[in-house]
């Protein structure tokens, strides 16, 4: 089968379409016939094994000289081609949608991924808009319901609102009945406020961590500024998520956005607001059931930038990597 395999750390010139042995699916596996597949910014962090501390903390993912998985791609939508012995919720055809985390090797014709990250694709999607909602829809779901326990009225504020997890995040928070501020660029303006946002701060003009509005939940995926400047827009009781974030380089930085986040792991006992750091996202079929359908009440829709064929995958890395795309960046295979 067709792949876009890594020997090393690097840029994504080092990224090549290779020949490679076509996945078994083990016991509680399915073999999917991938028709679509998303890139992430997970994507370009393993791929340059960007930053250093994340070699040293995340080793299933991270070796020392190049990632230990070859394939990249986490996110993929498609047919059920075979399934394991032990698996019982799938048959060979059926249509869906899932995230194989760690494990990758999404950007192939053919992924094999346990039974229970996998779930019915929603029926009202093709397969490359299902293809984008996995990481980043999960994230959000998991930032909002899971972590910060948003409820209906609750003034919700995203910073970097028109990326993929801020675009899904928009309208699951829009779901749970809150009122949403998105932060983003002027040109992301009118894209956010397509998709539900009930205020809009254009970051270029407005500096919204000096305004005199507070926020019960504020969400933040670019890790631009300070726990000091985040939490002084924070109502007394209310809630910080962190989620990553930071922007690449031509070289891996030492720490890079997870500065951040390990700064929130060890002052959240000693504020008195809720910190919440979200650095390993549990991926489930629940997770992806639930996103179903929000997506099938159309509650939640997924937004595509730009789409590439598998061969220009290296491509669609860098688009997403250095031109700060908007929502999801999609490969069809």
């Amino acid at each position: 089968m067709k792949a876009i395999f890594q020997d090393r750390y690097g840029s994504s010139d080092l990224l090549e379409l290779r020949d490679v042995e076509q996945p078994v699916p083990a016991d509680n596996e399915v073999l999917v016939r991938v028709h679509a597949a998303a890139v992430n910014a997970r994507d370009w962090h393993i791929m340059r094994g960007d930053p250093y501390l994340a070699r040293l903390m995340f080793r299933p993912v991270f070796g020392f000289g190049g990632p230990k998985m070859k394939i990249r791609g986490s996110d993929f939508a498609g047919r059920v081609a075979a399934v394991g012995s032990r698996v019982t919720r799938f048959q060979p055809g059926d249509e869906v949608y899932g995230d194989v985390g760690d494990v990758d090797g999404a950007f192939a014709e053919y992924v094999c991924a346990s039974e229970d990250v996998v779930e019915r694709k929603p029926t009202n999607l093709t397969f490359e808009q299902a293809a984008a909602i996995p990481l980043a829809g999960t994230t959000a779901l998991v930032g909002l319901r899971d972590a910060a326990g948003v409820l209906p009225g609750q003034q919700v504020l995203i910073n970097g609102a028109s990326g993929g997890v801020g675009t899904f995040a928009i309208q699951i928070a829009r779901a749970f009945g809150a009122e949403v501020t998105a932060v983003c660029s002027t040109r992301n303006v009118d894209l956010v406020r397509s998709i539900g946002a009930d205020h809009v701060i254009d970051y270029t003009r407005e500096d919204f961590t000096r305004s005199s509005q507070r926020y019960d939940v504020l969400f933040d995926l670019v890790a631009n500024r300070s726990l000091a400047e985040f939490r002084r827009v924070l109502t007394p009781t209310g809630t910080l998520i962190l989620a990553g974030g930071g922007v690449s380089g031509s070289r891996p930085r030492l720490v890079g956005p997870m500065g951040l986040t390990l700064s929130g792991m060890l002052r959240s006992r000693f504020v008195r607001h809720r910190v919440l750091t979200l650095t390993d996202v549990p991926r489930s079929s629940e997770k992806l059931a639930a996103l179903r359908e929000l997506v099938e009440s159309g509650k939640v829709v997924p937004v595509i930038d730009q789409t590439y064929p598998l061969v220009e995958a290296p491509e669609a890395i860098r688009y997403l990597e250095v031109e700060h795309a908007r929502a999801k960046v999609v490969i069809t295979v």
